[in-house]
């Protein structure tokens, strides 16, 4: 039985949730679709799929045999579509996961260049706050802004992203200018949570950490969101300084206690492999690290 064949039956049972739902998205029947999973354990000597009446779920090898039978997919796509002169061999589809912000502030031009340099690849990006699971998600690549990671991720250092506290002109004369960082603890702060309080760390002209615990009306999990609202005057927001530079520059937000400095945070590409890594996603990299190496900053604007 063609090994590749049972590979991408076994995604699509995976992805659409059923054995039914993969015959009918492949046009096969639910015996052969049955037979071809049954290869695929006896091809791995594992069992893949836990079922029961109502769900399916993978088994440790079964998530083993998933990435690994996507890469064949990839590879098996590529040489079927590759054209036998092609002198570029950075080629393909690429998926990646970026937050709105940096995707529409940083992303977006590096992709631009990106695929005018190389017209045989294809990006599909996908625009989410969440951390998503590599795998289960299909993603080649994240970007994320963090100083966090897991260390069982692989990931690659692109950037540094600095970041400012600021508010409008309307907050600041209805509630005042905070003069020191506890002053953030008596002021409405737009925070990153669902619910309780959040703890904000700085570092002070001398060199020493402080910290403040803050709480607000208004939390979110996408910095444009919490960004607006602090264009609104809602409250004191904590921004990434690439997403609110054009504000501080035409004054409709103004920076607040510089003396104390947030902490930098990492930019980095996650993704699933060091091995096998494709050309594209390589050269994406490179194209990343590449524009952040040579970025000039965002100038920080006092008012």
């Amino acid at each position: 039985m063609d090994r590749i064949t049972a590979a991408r039956v076994f995604v699509q049972v995976v992805e659409r949730g059923s054995m039914a739902a993969a015959a009918d998205a492949l046009e096969m029947s639910r015996a052969m679709v049955s037979r071809h999973m049954a290869q695929m354990e006896a091809w791995t000597g594992a069992r893949l799929l836990h079922r029961t009446t109502r769900r399916q779920s993978l088994t440790p090898a079964g998530e083993h045999a998933l990435a690994r039978c996507r890469q064949l997919l990839e590879i098996a796509d590529d040489v079927a579509l590759a054209p036998a002169d092609a002198a570029d061999p950075v080629r393909g589809l690429l998926r990646v996961a970026c937050a709105q912000s940096l995707a529409k502030a940083v992303l977006m031009p590096v992709l631009a260049d990106f695929l005018r340099a190389h017209p045989a690849v294809a990006i599909d990006l996908r625009i989410d706050s969440r951390a998503v699971h590599l795998v289960e998600d299909r993603v080649d690549l994240a970007i994320r802004i963090t100083n966090d990671l897991d260390p069982n991720i692989v990931a690659r250092h692109l950037g540094t992203c600095e970041s400012v506290l600021c508010a409008s002109p309307a907050y600041l004369a209805a509630q005042g200018t905070p003069q020191q960082v506890q002053d953030l603890a008596h002021h409405n702060c737009l925070v990153y949570a669902y619910f309780g309080r959040s703890l904000w760390t700085f570092t002070d002209a001398q060199g020493q950490p402080d910290s403040v615990p803050v709480a607000g009306n208004l939390s979110a999990n996408e910095s444009q969101v919490l960004l607006e609202a602090a264009l609104q005057g809602i409250g004191i927001g904590l921004q990434p300084l690439y997403a609110v530079a054009p504000a501080l520059a035409s004054g409709a937000l103004r920076r607040l206690l510089p003396a104390w400095q947030p902490p930098p945070l990492g930019i980095h590409g996650l993704y699933a492999t060091r091995r096998q890594m494709s050309p594209a996603l390589r050269a994406l990299l490179e194209a990343l690290a590449g524009h952040f190496a040579t970025r000039t900053p965002p100038r920080m604007i006092d008012r």
